[in-house]
This record gives structure tokens, C-alpha cells and sequence, in this order.
């Protein structure tokens, strides 16, 4: 006589988009589901939970529950260190990523993006640039829906995967077919012990896997990037771009500023003045996209076209409004000191500089230049911001101690004249006063607009 195997158990840590779409391909592939938030969840996916008949807890965990898992798939969000997660590894239960889940269950091309900033801009590039040219490419990772979710409900052929260091970390067997790792500088250090290497590790977790029919595209000058490459072996072919022409390059700009593209497929050249995005850093997410859909086998016009075309990101150095003469620019992405390095980069006018949130072990030392060259005055903002009063204070002529939106705009108001810039770039996370970088952003668009 024999006993018939239990169904398999799956639990899912939190229910934002990456949890609910877990939890709906485990219920499809037939496992004993349950997902458990520490908090609140939101009405959207309550429903949704309910809907599908999906065994779920909110307001705390059941230790008892989660604990009698096969397997548990973790949200991002969920440092490694937390009590639940260490509960689970002394039993020995895996914890992975909803990419990971995913990615055992499609064999669709996965074209993977990370690094510290661009990421989105990037992803949402190269997205633009494969539907343009006709191929069925979706988004997914930290933009768009859940992997999890459009495996199990909604397939398409291609998935371009915004992917950030906290997914990477819990993904083993997952295999990107283009990678791409635009730059990487200290970022999210309080999650990493403070440690630059655990991040930089984490980072290049993406290679994991990659075979020689697989390609790699990285920022050839970046410094870190090069030097973990010494260390490390990989199988893809290597795609460098560059900002000049190197030895090894496939893409760049030559002398007359054209962009040009090498790849096994393609030879290409586009001017830099027909991207659509400005600035340096813009360039450079522009190759990565342009080298990602060569490798798609995306016709050279089509390239051209998309990359000409483009709308940009929300949050990402977007126009607000022009107020008596003072322009005004959301940049609420830039969560970090090298972000907030580009937009300074790209800033043309006299800049009242918005900085401030919770701060993630920055070194402002970065930026300091360009703040001595751009910035007429700093206006923080944030619960606590002593270290950024105490950093700036000694260098610029004004600056202002603000704990709210509100008078964080009234300060910018006062501090700029016809002509500057004011710039919402604030190198931190949004979480001591916001929800989230959309949503701060989304209230500064609103409280400038309340302005006119």
C-alpha cells in the first residue's frame, strides 16, 4: 500500500504586486497557497485574494503557519535579517524571489536590467523599443505587473525585468538571456551591513547561470563593475559600451557625436542629438537599449525610431511646471547620491536643490562639486536632517531646515528668482514623510502646480 505525497505548501511574505502574483501561479500550478503581510493590505488585492479563494493573514505573521512551508517566497522589501526569515532558515526552508518562482514555470527570453540608477529608464526603454518593432515584449520586476502573475495569466514571448539588488538576492537558478548592469555605486548600505562588496555581490548575482548563447552589457568606465570582473568568470558574451570608442566596445560615440552600435547581428550609428533623452547618463541607458534590441534582432530603423521617440519616465527629471520664471523639475527617483549626481549633471540654470528622507548611509562628498558649481541654495526635507544641514551648511550661502512638503515649497518659492531651477532630487529614500518615491513626487507635482 501506498501513501499518496501531500500537496506541495507554498508561502507567500507579503501581498503587494510580487506577493499576489505568486500566490495566484502557485494556486494555479495546483499548491496549498498562504500569504501572510506583517501589515495592512491594501483593498486592491484583499479583494483579489478573495476572489481566487487564496488563504491569506494581514497584521502580523503566524509563525506556526509559515513555518510548515515547503518553500517561501519572499517580497523584496523583506530585509534578510528579519525574524521571520531567520525562523525559516534554522528550519532549512528556502526563501526565494517571485522572479525566481516565475522563472521556473515560462521559457520566454528574459532581457534583465540593474544597477544603481537608470534602471527604470532603461527598462521601460528597451520595452518601448522591442514593441516598436513588433516583438510581444512585456514589462515586469519592479516595474509593471508581477513575472509570477503574467506566467500564470498573461504570457508573452519577451519579458524585460527591472531587477534591484533585494530580488537578486534571493534568485538561484533564474537565467537572464541579456543582462544588463548600467553602473554601480553605494546604494541601500544599511542593507548590506555597510559592507560595499555584499551590494556589489548582490548586483552581479544577475550573471548567475548565463550561458556562451547569452550576452552581458555593461558600462565599460565603470570602475566597479571592471574591477568585479576580474574576479569573477562568466560565460555570456561581453557587451561593453563606453562613452568614447575602446578597445572591446560595442557601443559608443565617435567624433562627429554619432552613436554606434556593434553587435554579431548589427552595425549601426544613430546622432546623439536625435535621443529623445538628454544628458550623459541618458546616452549611456540609450546604448544599453540600443545593444539590448540589436540582440533582439530588432531592424535598425525601428531602433532608431524608438530611441528618437521616446517619452521618458515619470520622476525621473520630469518637467512640472514653469512658474514666474522659475522652472521646476521632479526627479523624486533619485534615491540615492549618484542619481542625484546625474540630474546635477544635467542641470544648465542657477539650482535650488530639494534633498532630504531617510538616509541609506550616504557620502555627499559625491556631489559636493557640482553642488559648489550649480546650487544657490539647499532646501531639506525630512523628519531629521541634521546630516545634510551639517554636510551643505558650510557651502552654500542658504539653506533650510524643512520637515514638510508644504514648507519645503514655500522654501524653494523664496529661495528661487526668474531664471533658476528648483529640483526635487533628494538622494534619499521617501519613507519618513511619504509612502514612496511616486508618492512623493506625485505631492510635490501637486503642491507646485497649486502655485500658478
Amino acid at each position: 500500500m501506498t501513501t499518496q505525497k501531500s500537496q506541495r505548501r507554498l508561502v507567500v511574505l507579503g501581498a503587494g504586486e510580487s506577493g499576489f502574483g505568486a500566490a495566484i501561479l502557485a494556486k494555479d500550478k495546483g499548491m496549498d497557497v498562504f500569504l501572510s503581510d506583517s501589515g495592512k493590505i491594501s483593498e486592491k488585492y484583499r479583494s483579489r485574494l478573495v476572489d481566487e479563494g487564496i488563504a491569506f493573514e494581514e497584521g502580523g505573521h503566524s509563525m506556526d503557519k509559515i513555518l510548515s512551508a515547503d518553500e517561501i517566497v519572499k517580497s523584496p522589501g523583506i530585509p534578510l535579517d528579519a525574524p521571520v526569515i531567520v525562523a525559516a532558515r534554522e528550519k532549512n526552508i528556502p526563501v526565494i524571489s517571485e522572479i525566481e518562482f516565475a522563472g521556473r514555470y515560462t521559457d520566454s527570453k528574459m532581457v534583465c536590467i540593474t544597477g544603481s540608477n537608470g534602471k527604470t529608464t532603461t527598462t521601460m526603454l528597451i520595452h518601448h523599443i522591442l514593441t516598436h518593432g513588433g516583438v510581444d515584449a512585456s514589462l515586469a520586476g519592479n516595474v509593471g505587473k508581477s513575472l509570477a502573475y503574467q506566467v500564470a495569466r498573461d504570457p508573452h514571448d519577451v519579458y524585460v525585468v527591472e531587477l534591484s539588488s533585494f530580488q537578486l538576492d534571493n534568485m538561484y537558478d533564474f537565467k537572464a538571456n541579456i543582462a544588463v548592469i548600467l553602473n554601480i555605486t553605494p546604494d541601500h548600505l544599511d542593507r548590506y551591513g555597510y559592507v560595499m562588496q555584499n551590494y556589489i555581490n548582490a548586483k552581479f548575482r544577475i550573471l548567475q547561470n548565463m550561458e556562451p548563447t547569452d550576452a552581458f552589457i555593461f558600462w565599460k568606465d565603470d570602475p566597479v563593475i571592471t574591477e568585479q570582473l576580474r574576479h569573477i568568470c562568466t560565460e555570456a558574451r561581453l557587451l561593453p559600451f563606453s562613452e568614447h570608442q575602446e578597445e572591446g566596445s560595442a557601443a559608443y560615440i565617435d567624433a562627429e557625436n554619432d552613436l554606434i552600435f556593434n553587435t554579431p547581428g548589427t552595425s549601426m550609428k544613430m546622432p546623439r542629438a536625435d535621443l529623445a533623452l538628454n544628458g550623459l547618463h541618458n546616452v549611456f541607458n540609450s546604448m544599453a537599449a540600443g545593444l539590448s534590441a540589436c540582440l533582439c534582432d530588432i531592424g535598425k530603423d525601428a531602433i532608431r525610431e524608438a530611441l528618437a521617440d521616446f517619452c521618458g519616465v515619470e520622476h525621473r527629471l520630469e518637467f512640472v511646471a514653469d512658474i514666474d520664471g522659475v522652472r521646476w523639475i521632479n526627479d523624486s527617483k533619485a534615491t540615492n547620491v549618484n542619481s542625484c549626481y546625474y540630474a546635477l549633471e544635467a542641470m544648465t540654470a542657477p539650482t535650488v536643490l530639494i534633498l532630504g528622507g531617510k538616509d541609506k548611509g550616504n557620502d555627499y562628498n559625491e556631489i559636493l562639486p557640482l553642488v559648489k558649481e550649480k546650487v544657490t541654495a539647499i532646501v531639506a526635507m525630512g523628519k531629521d536632517n541634521a546630516k545634510i544641514m551639517e554636510f551643505f551648511g558650510p557651502h552654500v550661502q542658504r539653506i533650510a531646515d524643512t520637515h514638510s512638503l508644504a514648507d519645503a515649497v514655500e522654501a524653494c518659492r523664496s529661495f528661487a528668482k526668474p531664471g533658476d531651477t528648483v529640483l526635487l532630487s533628494p538622494c534619499c529614500a521617501s519613507f519618513d514623510l511619504f509612502s514612496s518615491y511616486e508618492d512623493r513626487g506625485r505631492k510635490f507635482k501637486d503642491a507646485v502646480k497649486s502655485l500658478k
